[in-house]
């Protein structure tokens, strides 16, 4: 009896399983077809939403306000709801402008999102360097992916791996890899850029450095009046490679249209202290997010981790 009962287990878990994988499909699917709607239904959609999220589902409203009151406490109540208001609406659109991302073509990039000073990575790769690019959270990041196409660096860019949904994993690889870049799991991105950086291949290793670490991360420092802790991979990658560190800012010009700059933080991090890789980039994201807060992700729990008592505030 009791192995027939595993047995019912099992088949219980294979049927939820494939339930779940199709599920997975249909949405990805979903997606696909979302991605060929033109710009003008395209933001009709997100105004829709917009709606939904913000007076109906009022979506991580308690987050978003959390982050906002904390992050500007000199903000009266009512500055807090109008950059609200203005977040849900660009949210809407960025998610939207993301799936939009599946099958534009290299013009409608050419239209829509400009690289403003990207020859500014041609000295490095004619001297046969690779540099770092830390972005952050803020405005339309997922188009940069069509950097490649206007660099002559290979292009790797980190991200998260999406869990338990590999259909959603390959529409989100599609979209980032098709003008010739390459993602890298973010626990294999030491490893790779080292690797590269020895092999004498330049590179741009592109990285959202503005994401949750655990806890126990020993980089802790103060980010918008907020203890807030950061991943030690930028600060070694750039300290063990002695590889130049830039900041990568997308600033929005109009609905569907961004510019982008690069901002040399460092050309010789091996050089500084330690620590002072991430201050300098802590301090370039408070900058751009204070004067145009409404395009941070406020919706990103960034705060959910209290600092323990045994690891120092770092300044």
């Amino acid at each position: 009896m009791t192995g027939i009962n595993e047995l019912a287990k099992i088949d219980k878990r294979y049927y939820e399983g494939f339930w779940k994988r199709l599920g997975n499909r249909v949405v990805a699917t979903l997606l696909k077809f979302i991605s060929y709607l033109p710009f003008w239904l395209l933001y009709l959609c997100s105004d829709f939403f917009y709606f939904i999220l913000r007076y109906i589902i009022r979506y991580r409203k308690k987050v978003i306000y959390t982050n906002l009151r904390n992050s500007f406490p000199e903000k009266s109540p009512g500055e807090i709801s109008s950059i609200a208001n203005k977040f849900y609406s660009h949210f809407c659109d960025v998610f939207l402008e993301t799936i939009k991302a599946y099958s534009m073509s290299a013009r409608q990039f050419d239209k829509r999102f400009h690289f403003r000073n990207i020859e500014i990575f041609d000295k490095y790769y004619q001297q046969g360097k690779s540099v770092v690019l830390l972005g952050m959270h803020y405005n339309n990041w997922e188009w940069s992916c069509t950097i490649q196409r206007k660099s002559n660096h290979q292009v790797l860019g980190i991200y998260n791996p999406v869990r338990g949904n590999e259909a959603l994993e390959k529409f989100m690889m599609k979209i980032r890899e098709r003008w010739g870049s390459k993602s890298i799991p973010v626990y294999k991105s030491a490893r790779v850029a080292i690797e590269f950086n020895r092999g004498g291949n330049p590179i741009i290793l592109g990285l959202i450095a503005d994401q949750t670490p655990p806890p126990t991360t020993k980089l802790w420092m103060t980010f918008l009046h907020q203890e807030t802790p950061f991943f030690s991979g930028p600060e070694k990658i750039a300290h063990r490679t002695n590889q130049p560190v830039f900041f990568h800012h997308v600033r929005k010009i109009k609905r569907g249209v961004y510019e982008v700059f690069f901002y040399k933080l460092f050309e010789n991090p091996a050089e500084v202290k330690e620590k002072e890789v991430l201050l300098a980039y802590a301090k370039k994201m408070e900058e751009i997010i204070s004067q145009e807060p409404q395009y941070y992700l406020w919706s990103h729990r960034r705060w959910k981790h209290k600092r323990p008592e045994n690891i120092p505030l770092i300044s």
